[in-house]
């Protein structure tokens, strides 16, 4: 199946990278990658001779030093024909959400299924739907990003047809590929709405495109993922740019010093502890204020949108907790950056523009909040780049700061998803 062919070919390609002559023909390397901060890495995938791996910091976890692979020849050739062949459509991957009070319920029954959420906490979220007549923008914010990068592609020479599906609502993966094998869609690359890697926006929905893969039969397409893209220079100008916009609405004196808190997703430390996810949304936070000059000492990640159990441990502070904590600072003007999102969909729209926005009025803290990089120019410019990197391979794949690019094609044990804890009561395995 979709996921069984995957962990081979992630297999594959690590025993590529694990021969160090194969490696340096596939893949030239300068001889020392270094630190580098502020420049454009172009291609560098292994590190000392070695694949890089999930765990950027811990070199002990790379493929080539971890395993010794051994894979029959026969797959090897079957995968390597599948690599080469060409792609012909690109697949949107979101997460989807409601578009109408009556989408409400069904659609959060779906984001919950199988997680260990009270009803009383999805009746509560359910309320943040209906505050905005039960529609989410995300699907329209979709839409327009679509539109957008077809008419980027387009000025390049890339025509191939753009499908789109959700993990969660309408228009839902299943069908979207379904209809993809009905139009004759052998290979597709997707680009999935999430910048950053963790169970939940990377591992996940790889999950999901395969299982709806499998649903379809041995006719559904092949279907590989985009890379992530925290640190794509393009990512960071455009973030950079909406904060810079987010601070204009200071005078000069306020603006210069104000705080900066960048928010994102939180998730259960059981996930977070098995991924990159923190060390890259640190990575990002720091590369944007490092674009605008913004010293350490007044920006901090913070996170938002804490759903699942109380007594199971998420990532914090939560920004609302760190608003008080600055109003006890005195800090008058506080930036709130959205960096963790890539649209201003519903945790944004109804945990900052309303919940962090009043308690900063309670405080009689001046807010301002920034923008997602949405449709940004630059950011359209740099999904077109990521196909462009897949679809035509002429371009080279770029990167700024700390670490390299991410890898094309995920390890098998990346991102595993977390261990669920068992209910108060429920049996035990």
């Amino acid at each position: 199946n979709q996921l069984a062919r995957t962990e081979l070919l992630d297999r594959f390609f690590a025993l590529q990278w694990h021969d160090r002559r194969q490696s340096q023909r596939l893949h030239p390397l300068p001889e020392d990658l270094g630190n580098l901060t502020g420049a454009v890495q172009a291609v560098p995938l292994i590190r000392d001779g070695q694949p890089t791996c999930s765990h950027l910091g811990d070199p002990s976890r790379d493929i080539g030093r971890q395993d010794d692979l051994r894979l029959d020849q026969f797959l090897l050739e079957r995968e390597v024909v599948s690599v080469s062949e060409t792609y012909d459509a690109i697949l949107f991957v979101s997460f989807g959400g409601p578009e109408g009070r009556e989408d409400v319920i069904p659609f959060l029954e779906n984001v919950l299924r199988g997680r260990n959420v009270p009803r009383e906490r999805m009746l509560e979220v359910a309320e943040h739907y209906y505050h905005f007549e039960g529609v989410s923008p995300i699907n329209a914010q979709n839409r327009s990003l679509i539109e957008a990068v077809r008419n980027e592609l387009a000025e390049q020479n890339i025509t191939l047809p753009i499908y789109w599906g959700n993990r969660n609502w309408d228009p839902m993966l299943p069908d979207t590929i379904a209809q993809m094998t009905r139009d004759g869609v052998r290979k597709a690359i997707a680009f999935v709405t999430a910048a950053y890697s963790s169970y939940s926006s990377c591992r996940q929905y790889r999950e999901n495109v395969y299982a709806a893969c499998d649903a379809v039969g041995d006719q559904a397409p092949t279907i590989d993922k985009i890379r992530t893209f925290y640190n794509h220079p393009d990512f960071i100008a455009a973030n950079a740019a909406r904060l810079q916009e987010a601070l204009e609405a200071f005078s000069q004196r306020d603006r210069d010093q104000a705080h900066i808190a960048f928010t994102a997703h939180s998730i259960p430390m059981s996930m977070s502890n098995q991924c990159d996810y923190v060390q890259q949304l640190e990575e990002t936070c720091r590369l944007v204020a490092e674009q605008l000059q913004i010293p350490d000492s007044r920006w901090r990640l913070v996170y938002q949108s804490r759903s699942g159990r109380p007594q199971d441990p998420w990532l914090e502070p939560d920004i609302l907790d760190h608003l008080e904590s600055l109003h006890e600072e005195s800090v008058t003007h506080v930036a709130i950056s959205p960096i963790g999102f890539i649209s201003d969909h519903m945790e944004v729209m109804y945990d900052l523009d309303e919940e962090a926005a009043e308690a900063c009025d309670n405080m009689s803290m001046h807010m301002s909040r920034a923008q997602t990089v949405g449709t940004h120019p630059l950011f359209v410019k740099m999904v077109a780049k990521l196909i462009r990197e897949r679809v035509v391979g002429d371009i080279p794949r770029e990167a700024i700061g700390n670490f390299p690019p991410n890898w094309d094609v995920c390890p098998s044990d990346c991102c595993p998803a977390p261990r669920r804890r068992p209910s108060p009561g429920s049996p035990k395995a």
